[in-house]
């Protein structure tokens, strides 16, 4: 039984989830979800019992030293809420883990059980997938649904994906069974780059979820990441010519496919979200919001293949339902659908995020 006791009477919650491992490429979705935590001080009200979920030899609990006394940390799923003030206050409740090893209709079961207790209205789950997407470009990020009058009311896409998926699909599937509002949000990482983190692709899944729940969310130093980790990776790529021309042929691929878009009602369309990120609201301006997100330093092995040492990536088999998603063909991750597409590269395991 879920009691919630110390827990106060939410305002138009909305629940914002992501989950460490397959959905998270680049760790950009629980990257996201920690900066929201951190930068409106989440308090955790409950975890879930790591006992019930997870398999401690591929999620191993970690160990360490509290004024001289040890302690053990369990991999686990954290539930915390935060109160985002201003003229139209309301809550969201902020869930952040590791993708179960086991028992998943359960878990989903539990995440369910206190979206209900909390009154919540909508379910936002969000993934990252590795995809054929140049890191010059902005990082897409899809919206997608099981509810087809979701999908019409917010201009989001009905899933239509059939094959392997992770938690985000389960959780999602679960909702829309249940009867709650349930979206998922893929941000779709550069697969030659793909090792952790990635502050643009994060940035860029705050910027979509902005957008979509019309609160406005304080960035603090995400942009300066995004552009440093930007900057990073063209210098990297510029020393390797194979590497420098496969993103060229990305960068071309892109724009060709983007300019039934390049309409002034697009452009009129960011120019609005443009402003509306920087009309002076709270957390953007200077000095504004907590600690960046890290970025890579000089090490360039994150731009190569970590299994064969290929610095341009070839498109073998699809895998089987046991692979990692290590990357997705572009047209799956423009479509995003409720869990991320084949693998592309079975050597890199580091990208799965379930080391």
């Amino acid at each position: 039984m879920i009691e919630l006791e110390g827990v106060p009477e939410l305002i138009d919650p909305v629940m914002v989830a992501a989950f460490e491992g397959w959905n998270d490429a680049g760790d950009a979705a629980s990257t996201a979800v920690a900066h929201l935590d951190r930068e409106w001080k989440g308090e955790v009200f409950a975890a879930l019992d790591a006992e019930d979920y997870y398999d401690f030899q591929v999620n191993r609990p970690t160990v360490w030293l509290d004024n001289g006394t040890r302690k053990i940390t369990w991999p686990t799923t954290r539930l915390s809420v935060v109160r985002v003030g201003g003229d139209k206050p309301r809550d969201l409740v902020l869930v952040r883990g590791i993708e179960p090893s086991m028992r998943w209709r359960s878990f989903c079961n539990e995440i369910l059980g206190f979206a209900h207790e909390l009154g919540v209205e909508m379910v936002v789950i969000l993934g990252a997938l590795l995809g054929d997407t140049p890191h010059t470009r902005p990082v897409p990020v899809s919206g997608v649904t099981s509810d087809p009058d979701l999908a019409r009311t917010m201009d989001l896409e009905e899933t239509r994906y059939e094959g392997p998926t992770g938690i985000v699909g389960i959780l999602q599937e679960a909702c829309t069974h249940a009867g709650v509002p349930a979206v998922s949000l893929w941000a779709a990482v550069p697969h030659y780059v793909s090792q952790p983190p990635n502050p643009k692709a994060t940035l860029a899944l705050l910027n979509r979820l902005e957008d979509l729940i019309d609160l406005r969310i304080p960035l603090g130093e995400l942009p300066e990441d995004a552009r440093a980790w930007q900057l990073g990776v063209d210098q990297l790529a510029s020393e390797d010519s194979e590497v420098a021309e496969y993103v060229q042929t990305l960068e071309e691929a892109r724009d060709t496919a983007e300019l039934p878009e390049a309409s002034g009602e697009a452009i009129a369309r960011e120019f609005e979200r443009y402003l509306r990120r920087r009309d002076g609201g709270p957390g953007h301006g200077p000095g504004q919001g907590g600690p960046g997100v890290a970025t890579e330093g000089g090490d360039t092995s994150y731009l190569r293949d970590t299994g064969g040492g290929r610095t341009r990536p070839p498109k073998p088999e699809q895998p089987g339902p046991e692979a990692p998603p290590e990357a997705g063909e572009a047209p799956e991750a423009q479509d995003a659908p409720d869990s991320p597409p084949d693998a592309r590269d079975e050597g890199d395991a580091d990208s799965s995020g379930e080391d």
